[in-house]
C-alpha cells in the first residue's frame, strides 16, 4: 500500500464522516438546489463543483499548514487535536440546537452564467467560517503527529472527501425539486440529518479525548 494511504480503518471512517457532512444541509448544499431549481440541473452542478475546487483549497491550506505544525512544535499539533475535538461536540450542539441553516434562495433577476455559479459555488465553500475551521480542526484527527507520511495521508483524506461528495452533490441536483419540496413541506428530514452529523462527531470527539486523556 502506498505511503501516503491512511490505514483502511482510518478511510472507512472518514468516509462515514464525509457523507454525513455532504448530506446535513448547508449553504453549499442550499446554493447548489437554489442554483438547479431557478437556473436548471447545469447551475446547480457548477456551483456543487466550485464547492469541491474549495475544499481542494482547504485541503491544501490544512495539509500544508498541518506538515509544518507537525514538524516545528509537536505539542501544539496536539492542542490542535484537542481543540479539534472540543469543536467536534460544539459542531454536534449547533447541529441539534439550530439545525442545518438551509435557505433557498429565490431567482435573480439577472441569471448568472454557469461560470457564475461555479465561482459562487467556489466563495461560498471557501469564505464559509464553519468549513474553515471544520478542515483545520478535522482533518489532524486522522493523523499521526509522528508519521512522515501526514501530509500525504492529509491530501489523500482531502481527495476521498471529494469523491465521495460529488456523487452526493449531483444525487442532490438531480432531486433538487424534491429536496426542496421535503425541506419546505416538514423539518424531520433536516432534522433526523442534523441529529446523524451530531451522533457521528460527537462519536468521533469522543474517541479522540479519550485518546488523548490516556496519553
Amino acid at each position: 500500500m502506498p505511503f501516503f494511504v491512511p490505514d483502511l480503518s482510518v478511510v472507512l471512517a472518514f468516509a462515514l464522516a464525509s457523507v454525513i457532512l455532504a448530506i446535513t444541509p448547508g449553504p453549499d448544499m442550499a446554493l447548489q438546489l437554489s442554483r438547479a431549481l431557478n437556473y436548471g440541473r447545469g447551475h446547480g452542478v457548477a456551483a456543487m463543483l466550485g464547492a469541491m475546487a474549495g475544499v481542494l483549497v482547504h485541503t491544501t491550506l490544512v495539509a500544508l499548514g498541518i506538515s509544518v505544525l507537525i514538524i516545528a512544535a509537536p505539542p501544539l499539533f496536539l492542542a490542535l487535536k484537542i481543540v479539534g475535538a472540543l469543536y467536534l461536540l460544539w459542531l454536534a450542539y449547533q447541529a441539534i440546537v439550530n439545525g442545518g441553516g438551509l435557505r433557498i434562495a429565490e431567482a435573480a433577476k439577472r441569471p448568472p452564467t454557469v461560470w457564475q455559479s461555479f465561482v459562487t459555488g467556489v466563495g461560498i465553500n471557501l469564505l464559509n467560517p464553519k468549513v474553515v475551521l471544520f478542515f483545520v480542526t478535522f482533518l489532524p484527527q486522522f493523523v499521526d503527529a509522528h508519521d512522515p507520511a501526514a501530509t500525504g495521508k492529509l491530501f489523500f483524506l482531502g481527495g476521498e472527501f471529494v469523491l465521495l461528495s460529488i456523487p452526493l452533490g449531483l444525487a442532490t441536483v438531480m432531486a433538487a425539486d424534491w429536496l426542496a419540496a421535503a425541506f419546505r413541506r416538514t423539518k424531520w428530514v433536516e432534522r433526523t440529518l442534523n441529529w446523524s452529523f451530531a451522533g457521528i462527531f460527537a462519536a468521533f470527539a469522543a474517541t479522540i479525548l479519550s485518546a488523548q486523556a490516556r496519553h
